[in-house]
């Protein structure tokens, strides 16, 4: 496994008489996140987060901050976005625990950000970066996207899908 790009390691220690963390990325670890998250460009990435302990290992709720230019999905240009996504992240110790076939396993909303606690040491770095990459659209589109597309002949997805010719058929008193 490779090093991480951004790491900012919590120890039970700091979570134990509480922390506040507000650490930006350098350019070069930027770079290594855009590239791992297939960016365009990574021109801004900060963490804020309060570090506390819970029962059983190291809480941390705060913000992941970004500025990132994403690849249209449709013509490729640049998209641009800004993003502010909240987190509210549990580190414990028997979040792995072994389940037997015959136990039912439930998952409430909140059992959702439960992550492993390693030790006595978590990598909020990389549980932001990982947020991040959640945030991130899936399907990003540049606004001209539509307009470049009809210019090249591309057909929009209502001109060319299955209910386009019984549209057509509308209205002719032949059919």
């Amino acid at each position: 496994m490779s090093a991480p790009e951004f790491s900012l390691i919590v120890t039970l220690a700091d979570a134990a008489h509480g922390r506040t963390l507000s650490v930006e990325a350098n350019a070069d670890a930027r770079a290594q996140i855009a590239k791992r998250l297939a960016l365009v460009s990574l021109d801004r990435f900060a963490v804020t987060a309060e570090v506390r302990a819970i029962a059983g290992g190291i809480g941390a709720k705060g913000e992941v901050q970004a500025d990132v230019v994403q690849a249209c999905a449709a013509t490729d240009l640049p998209v641009p976005a800004t993003i502010a996504e909240p987190f509210d992240l549990r580190f414990l110790r028997d979040v792995d625990a072994p389940v037997t076939e015959d136990e039912e396993i439930e998952i409430g909303s909140d059992d959702l950000d439960l992550l492993p606690l390693e030790g006595d040491r978590v990598d909020l770095g990389e549980a932001a970066v990982q947020t991040l990459s959640l945030a991130l659209d899936p399907f990003p589109r540049h606004p001209d996207a539509d307009r470049i597309l009809a210019e090249k002949g591309v057909l929009s997805e209502e001109a060319a899908g299955p209910f386009a010719a019984l549209a057509k058929l509308r209205g002719k008193p032949d059919a």
